[in-house]
């Protein structure tokens, strides 16, 4: 049986080495991102970080396991859908978590980007994960793809959300660096005088 379930599985050994191990260096540059937070002495708070920054985190670690998952020498397709329905329901949950954690944080008002990149899709991507897992020991060729997407999903979920917090953290800093421009235009023409 152990041959049965690697059959499909080896095709795809290629696509989860590159996911996986994206998935892990990502995951470590979001590392530094956070460090850069702390460094940068934002108004960030923990609560902001749970609701914006962890998730991102999780999200490259899911794709890392679910890459792990898949390139292991499983027995049976059956503990291959049962460990991948584990990741979908606990991503499942834990999405539904992050959409609580951001409507409840006041320090930062969510626009609809981040609704969707920080609630919406991650939602999507560990549902797809799931429905792939209920169907994957009918349909284990197609169902790869579904998996295979929802990881590649993940991946470029956590590539935005990292670089929306950089990008934010840099617009912040400088706007706070600046001074204000109707007094600098004010001095400006008092000296013109």
């Amino acid at each position: 049986m152990q041959e049965a379930a690697r059959l499909p599985l080896a095709a795809w050994e290629s696509f989860y080495v590159i996911v996986g191990s994206s998935g892990a260096a990502l995951t470590g540059l979001q590392f530094v991102v956070i460090a850069l937070i702390a460094e940068a002495r934002t108004r960030t708070t923990s609560r902001q970080i749970d609701a914006f920054g962890t998730p991102t985190i999780v999200h490259f670690c899911a794709v890392l396991l679910v890459a792990a998952t898949l390139s292991a020498p499983w027995k049976s397709l059956g503990s291959v859908s049962l460990a991948l329905g584990a990741v979908g329901l606990a991503g499942v949950s834990y999405g539904l978590i992050v959409l609580r954690r951001a409507r409840q944080q006041t320090d930062y008002r969510p626009v609809w980007e981040d609704w969707l990149w920080h609630g919406i899709l991650p939602l999507a991507a560990y549902a797809i994960l799931l429905t792939g897992a209920l169907a994957f020991r009918r349909y284990p060729d197609n169902v790869l793809f579904l998996v295979g997407a929802a990881a590649l999903l993940l991946l470029f979920i956590g590539i935005h959300n990292a670089w929306d917090t950089v990008t934010y953290i840099a617009i912040d800093l400088r706007e706070r660096k600046q001074p204000q421009q109707p007094e600098a235009t004010a001095e400006h023409d008092h000296n013109e005088a």
